[in-house]
């Protein structure tokens, strides 16, 4: 299969990846498509971490909870002939925005062009500032039940941690929200060793990053939020010179 991004008209939307938060960690597809964007739409907090790339832009941006609206909102606009930069954390493939903006075009009969850019996920940006913890099969799991019953979630926990599958946990803990992430260890607990390495990653690529290199004996003492990914090695994974190494399998 291969997408026509031209169209007939000059309305489109590009779904765009701004990455973990940093500049650095940025790709040069993304900024090129925010550069070809009239109109950048944005959860607030997306809109400020991009302020560098969006002089003389119309931005629109809402809150938490309101990426229907969002996503909506741009798909209007490229239909009546924008282009529209919606934007997402990471990548909009991955717990963003590229999904809902394709179901909301074939559910509202929209016809314009859509492009969705890649962007590198926090889990990715996470793992490279601790390591190699992804080197081998891994999954990722959202621990938040606002969108998904918690009990299908419990049951993915239970699934990875038996496959003895390395696991990123987005959305661990909120002010709010707190049992998840300790169900979620103790699951995992009981399937590996206490001393399995964990990695935080905190604002990864921002001022503000913070990363913690622990084990799943301690590492729920740690200051876990929404702006955490939480890497849980298999039982091969290492805390080798205070690098969370997951072996492929060479022999060395």
């Amino acid at each position: 299969m291969q997408r026509n991004y031209s169209g007939s008209g000059p309305g489109r939307l590009l779904v765009i990846g701004i990455g973990p938060g940093g500049r650095l960690d940025r790709t040069r597809r993304a900024e090129e498509a925010i550069a070809r964007s009239q109109v950048v739409i944005g959860y607030f907090r997306y809109l400020e971490l991009i302020r560098d790339l969006t002089t003389g832009k119309d931005l629109v941006s809402t809150g938490m909870t309101q990426e229907v609206e969002r996503c909506r909102e741009a798909l209007l606009r490229a239909q009546k002939g924008q282009v529209v930069g919606l934007v997402s954390s990471g990548d909009p493939g991955v717990y963003g925005m590229a999904g809902l903006a394709l179901e909301l075009a074939a559910s509202g009969g929209f016809s314009c062009p859509i492009e969705i850019v890649p962007g590198v996920s926090a889990a990715q940006a996470t793992a490279a500032r601790l390591g190699a913890p992804l080197m081998l099969d891994f999954a990722c799991i959202s621990l938040s039940d606002l969108l998904m019953p918690w009990e299908i979630i419990r049951q993915r926990i239970e699934a990875v941690a038996a496959a003895d599958l390395v696991v990123a946990l987005y959305n661990p803990r909120s002010h709010k929200r707190r049992r998840q992430l300790e169900e979620a260890a103790a699951i995992l607990r009981s399937h590996r060793p206490g001393n399995t390495p964990v990695g935080i990653g905190t604002a990864v690529g921002s001022e503000e990053e913070l990363i913690l290199l622990t084990d799943l004996d301690r590492f729920l003492e740690a200051e876990i939020n929404m702006r955490s990914t939480v890497l849980v090695g298999n039982r091969s994974s290492k805390n080798i010179h205070d690098w969370f190494i997951t072996p492929r399998g060479y022999v060395l």
